[in-house]
């Protein structure tokens, strides 16, 4: 079989793509089929075609400048994006990912006379949702162009149950062509320590200055992550059990402004010594801050999975995430981690300071979560998006 995944938001390499794309390409060329992501191209330097890895193919399309550009401006070029993909060869599937490259994609897939599915990742929030505070005013071509792609496509794979809800209830898709393909994890990149393997030490500062260890917040510094709250909640945990706290991630183009906020908070709070942000970090570093953590949280506000918590159950490591979302699927509540409904700091500190001091609650709730991350593998989702084309290439023919 095959598929072009669609991505018009990339940045134009492998590392545009986001994990989920990445980990589904491969899982699905190692199960034999051809797989062509296509993206944008934001570099002269770009080549047409690269090969990622035995049977995925990135392709690049000329659709506007050839530079990164905010994701308000790309819009603008989603006819030109959807041109550039009619002149490919046609695949046998086309799914898009995101909904502008929906949008370009879907009349493409309609004229080849092949399936087209739509996975969305984020959904435009309603006019007026707290969801949306912080965040920059919407497209007003997104929430159309979310309805069309729904309701135009033969398909829609949903990462979570909270996201196929969404899709069905904001966008008009309909039930019985909504999918839920959960994602996978990495389990031998999202691992434990080992026995006698060194902790995670930023490279600027002394582990041994953290004598209480540190938690973990990984997200792009931005409201919608809510790192705000979990600097908050270290502020309300007594110092004289209060771990460190490592921010990893970066603001994006949108919030360049939002960063210097989170410093002046830390410094407001008296937090300067024990908050360290240390920037995007790559997979395999992550993985290694994640299995060195003792507590992750995960403060979104929404979120359709969260990985991130998923991840950090690989790696034996307990998770306070927000009730939202996705997240209620990738944290088994009181058993892998907590579930928070509150957003008052002093909670979030109330429940980290329990994960923290009750003696075995850690250690117990670490064995769990390894068992419970397996049950998500790269492997059977992409058995099962294979199963969703399959049934779409015989329903067409």
């Amino acid at each position: 079989m095959h598929t072009s995944p669609a991505t018009l938001p990339g940045t134009g390499d492998a590392g545009g793509m986001n994990v989920v794309e990445r980990c589904q390409a491969q899982a699905l060329a190692d199960l034999g089929h051809r797989v062509e992501l296509v993206t944008r191209r934001s570099s002269p330097d770009d080549p047409d075609e690269l090969e990622l890895l035995p049977g995925v193919t990135l392709r690049h399309v000329d659709a506007g400048p050839p530079a990164r550009l905010a994701k308000s401006a790309i819009d603008d070029h989603i006819e030109e994006f959807s041109a550039g993909l009619a002149k490919l060869r046609p695949s046998d599937v086309v799914h898009s990912h995101h909904w502008m490259s929906g949008v370009a994609a879907l009349p493409v897939a309609q004229a080849w006379g092949v399936p087209h599915v739509q996975s969305f990742h984020s959904v435009a929030a309603p006019p007026g949702s707290p969801l949306s505070a912080g965040e920059p005013p919407e497209s007003p071509r997104r929430v159309p162009g979310e309805a069309a792609v729904a309701r135009g496509s033969q398909a829609v794979v949903a990462i979570s149950a909270a996201e196929a809800q969404t899709v069905i209830d904001r966008c008009g898709a309909d039930a019985d062509r909504v999918s839920i393909v959960s994602p996978g994890v990495d389990q031998e990149m999202f691992r434990p320590l080992l026995p006698g393997e060194r902790c995670w030490s930023c490279p600027d500062e002394n582990l041994e200055s953290w004598p209480r260890g540190y938690v973990l917040i990984a997200a792009r510094l931005e409201p919608l992550k809510g790192p705000d709250l979990a600097i908050q909640a270290l502020a309300n945990v007594d110092p004289e059990i209060r771990p460190h706290l490592v921010v990893a991630g970066d603001a994006s183009s949108a919030f360049a402004a939002y960063e210097q906020q989170l410093h002046a908070m830390v410094g407001e709070l008296g937090l300067v010594d024990q908050v360290t942000f240390v920037g995007a970090q790559p997979r395999t570093e992550l993985a290694r801050l994640l299995r060195g953590a003792r507590v992750v949280l995960v403060p979104s506000h929404s979120e359709t999975f969260g990985l991130v918590a998923l991840e950090a159950a690989a790696s034996g490591t307990p998770v306070i995430a927000a009730s939202a979302g996705g997240l209620r699927e990738a944290v088994a509540h009181g058993v892998t981690g907590q579930l928070m409904d509150s957003r008052r700091p002093e909670d979030w500190a109330l429940a980290l300071t329990r994960l923290l001091m009750v003696p075995g609650l850690l250690d117990r709730m670490s064995k769990v979560s390894r068992v419970h991350a397996r049950r998500f593998d790269w492997g059977w989702a992409a058995q099962r998006l294979v199963a969703v084309y399959r049934q779409l290439l015989v329903h067409d023919g």
